[in-house]
């Protein structure tokens, strides 16, 4: 652990990002292989398969909110006790959000029996569309806890670095995903075809695996945090201080299930084809903000320890290389989506319908993958620093104050594609708002423009 720390504070800080970032990075991407790889399986059962599957994203994202919400503040709250030397309070804070973790499920499972079926009914009449939408949706929400464990695992090991662990157990989960997908949809090597009901079994196969092998590998080896019920105590401060800034994250990441929501049912107004546009679109973007999220996972600890320990230059500079890195990330997601969107499509087996409507909406949306650099970025520094409600601002400005208000303005003027024109208003004018926050803080301590 002191080898650790040490490191945290002391290592040129390129070096140390891209050490801790790079595995994170890596499975980030192999998760978002696997939510592609689903997707693509699904839609050879046709285009009301894959629409039953988007209406189901909405509820899939609550329950990741919920649990990265969760997770974050614990691993926020971890490692600014680290960085303060209070080992003690950071094994606390960790068993704490385990506990919480379980509370969550609880919660989730029992709403999600009475909830889904009225919820799906709100975006489809069709029959078909909405008995595999409630069947795959139960499935992944009742069934969640594996989801939930593995999440709150996979944020313990990045609070104390011990990035490439979360690397491995998250490819492990993602394999057993894959695999099982083409077998279970479809009934290979004797399993009966389960189509819909398939693709959701394997998803939470793998993860209720990738959650007992976390625990597994924690329970073999002595980490930086000790985990045990002795830690656990009900302390209304601990807890507040973990939802002071999980809270936050957890409203930020709902956001994306309400603007889904509420495009849904603009779009459904046009046809469901955009519907199943709008899911390919939120599958396909997971290539390029999964390996950012997983720069800011690694960057989150760093920026942690470091503002605890008082090193403002050090923090100032991961945020200047977080940004840069971002940004050709970006760059490069932009570049292949606008001279490649029909070659994406053609992957999910597109009619002629679905394909000319995912071009037009690929190539509009793209345009503002790079200005979401600053406001992605400055979330995660605003979380690592403490200040959930500045990170709040930025994503309601994203993905709702701004967003769902001009996509349903823009509709009115531009058809379906004002729709898709509102997702890089949101981002511009996020990106403005996040880079004022930032520079007001401290008069702009932490700000690197």
């Amino acid at each position: 652990m002191e080898k650790k720390n040490n490191q945290l504070q002391t290592r040129p800080i390129g070096q140390l990002l891209l050490s801790m970032s790079l595995p994170v990075m890596l499975s980030m991407l192999i998760q978002a292989l696997y939510n592609i790889v689903d997707s693509i399986y699904v839609s050879r059962l046709g285009t009301d398969a894959l629409t039953a599957v988007s209406l189901a994203y909405p509820l899939q994202n609550i329950i990741i909110s919920v649990a990265v919400g969760t997770s974050v503040g614990m691993s926020s709250v971890i490692s600014i006790y680290q960085g303060a030397g209070k080992q003690e309070k950071a094994n606390q804070a960790a068993s704490t959000g385990l506990v919480l973790t379980g509370i969550s499920y609880i919660i989730i499972a029992m709403a999600g029996i009475f909830v889904t079926r009225p919820f799906l009914q709100m975006f489809t009449k069709d029959p078909v569309i909405l008995k595999e939408a409630c069947t795959y949706s139960y499935i992944v929400v009742c069934i969640s806890f594996g989801c939930l464990f593995q999440i709150a695992m996979e944020k313990i090991f990045q609070g104390i670095g011990e990035m490439k662990v979360t690397m491995y157990l998250m490819i492990g989960g993602c394999i057993i995903n894959i695999i099982l997908d083409p077998i279970l949809i479809f009934g290979l090597f004797g399993f009966p075809q389960l189509g819909v009901t398939g693709a959701a079994i394997a998803t939470v196969s793998g993860q209720i695996s990738a959650a007992i092998m976390s625990f597994v590998v924690y329970f073999r080896k002595s980490y930086a945090i000790s985990i045990h019920v002795k830690y656990f105590k009900w302390d209304k401060e601990m807890i507040l201080q973990i939802y002071n800034v999980g809270l936050p994250s957890i409203i930020m990441m709902l956001l994306p299930s309400v603007l889904v929501s509420v495009l849904n049912r603009v779009l459904a107004s046009f046809s469901s084809v955009h519907i199943a546009v709008l899911g390919v679109y939120y599958k396909l973007q997971t290539f390029i903000y999964m390996p950012v999220n997983g720069l800011i996972q690694g960057m989150r600890p760093i920026i942690g320890f470091n503002y605890g320990a008082g090193e403002d230059e050090r923090v100032n500079k991961t945020i200047r290389d977080s940004l840069l890195i971002t940004g050709v990330i970006m760059l490069a997601g932009t570049l292949v989506a606008m001279c490649m969107p029909t070659q994406i499509f053609e992957m999910f087996d597109a009619d002629e319908q679905l394909l000319k409507a995912g071009v037009i909406a690929l190539r509009i949306i793209c345009t503002g993958f790079l200005f979401s650099t600053i406001g992605v970025i400055y979330t995660g520094v605003f979380e690592s620093l403490g200040l959930g409600k500045y990170s709040l601002i930025v994503s309601l400005l994203r993905q709702f104050v701004i967003t769902i208000p001009m996509a349903v303005i823009f509709s009115l003027v531009f058809g379906v594609n004002g729709v898709w024109m509102a997702f890089p208003v949101g981002e511009v004018v996020a990106a403005f708002v996040s880079a004022i926050l930032l520079k007001k803080y401290e008069r702009g301590k932490y700000s690197p423009i």
